[in-house]
């Protein structure tokens, strides 16, 4: 369900990439720092997407900077970057490209010639996702997973490293079109982006409000990205952290036979496989970003917030109980990590 990365055929040991990628990352995190102020749990949470070769969807009100962020995040890894506003009246060839009818002056011959649409790049902001019907949510679908794009009956890749960052706004619902939850399985993480705290939020105020922003400078290529990203996938995964993370979204699941009485009661639709691919992908991206070359329970016990949060779908007693998806998660992860403690 998870594709593949290309093989990496550049010589030099996987320690040696690992530690170019430590390096790479703490030089991105200073290039963002001069733009954004706080958010460090998001922007980890963007980069381990990246390194894990996963999209992310990113919520929050309006004025915390995601746009800003993500293009950043894109200008300080020299990547192509898009933006796609969308829409209620936005069309799926206004995402994908189109097939428009182009005259020879010499020949006076017609043909139909491809124009590429924004998705025919590296990095893309999907801004307002939730405002477009869900035929238009449904294009990025295939650009999502498959990393490539058929238009006129025929297929064009796309252009490595490709990220979809989408955001939407949790707080008006009137006009929107929430996403369907085959398509918020593609996403790696939900990252929720929260208010900044009053010394950041007087940070903000003093850079933006007495003179011109920082300059922000490429530090790592597109090229570099794609070994990163092998790598990943190469650190060791041990038995007990792969059985926890199995153990954990299998527990979230109310139609197996040993589920507990409490996610019967609260959780109507538990997280697939694909939880586990990119819960084990994103904790492996962890580990070396926090100078390890293996996985820990401490890995996948932190990011499994954001990688269960849109694939768990509570059931009304739970929401008419006021019990959001996060304690659900919550509980989860700490009733799952005492039961491995015992057998530890």
């Amino acid at each position: 369900m998870v594709t593949p990365p290309p093989r990496d055929n550049s010589e030099g040991s996987d320690i040696e990439t690992a530690e170019a990628l430590i390096q790479s990352v703490a030089q991105v995190k200073e290039q963002v720092g001069r733009i954004v102020v706080g958010q460090s749990d998001v922007i980890e949470q963007l980069l381990i997407a990246i390194l894990a070769r996963g999209h992310c969807l990113l919520e929050g009100v309006p004025g915390l900077a995601k746009t800003l962020m993500v293009r950043t995040l894109a200008s300080s890894m020299s990547l192509d970057f898009r933006r796609i506003q969308f829409t209620p009246d936005l069309m799926p060839g206004d995402i994908t490209g189109t097939d428009i009818i182009q005259e020879d002056h010499e020949t006076g011959r017609r043909e139909m010639l491809f124009r590429p649409g924004p998705v025919f790049t590296q990095m893309l902001l999907a801004d307002e996702i939730n405002r477009t019907p869900p035929k238009t949510q449904a294009a990025l679908l295939e650009a999502m997973q498959e990393h490539e794009v058929t238009a006129g009956g025929k297929t064009y890749a796309l252009k490595e490293p490709f990220f979809v960052l989408a955001t939407q706004n949790p707080i008006e619902q009137e006009g929107t079109y929430p996403l369907p939850e085959a398509q918020r399985d593609r996403f790696l993480f939900h990252v929720v982006v929260g208010y900044p705290s009053r010394d950041q939020e007087a940070e903000i105020v003093e850079r933006t409000t007495s003179g011109d922003l920082a300059d922000v400078q490429p530090v790592v290529s597109g090229e570099d990205i794609c070994k990163f990203q092998s790598v990943v996938r190469r650190v060791p995964l041990p038995e007990h952290v792969k059985n926890w993370v199995i153990d954990a979204v299998r527990a979230a699941r109310p139609n197996e036979p040993d589920a507990k009485d409490w996610v019967k009661e609260w959780i109507q639709w538990g997280p697939g496989p694909r939880a586990s691919q990119q819960l084990v992908l994103a904790s492996k991206a962890r580990a070396l970003l926090h100078g390890r070359t293996h996985v820990t329970l401490e890995d996948a016990q932190a990011l499994a917030l954001p990688v269960l949060r849109h694939r768990i779908v509570p059931t009304f007693s739970a929401e008419a109980d006021g019990i959001a998806v996060e304690d659900l998660i919550s509980r989860l992860v700490a009733e799952q990590s005492v039961g491995t403690a015992s057998v530890l």
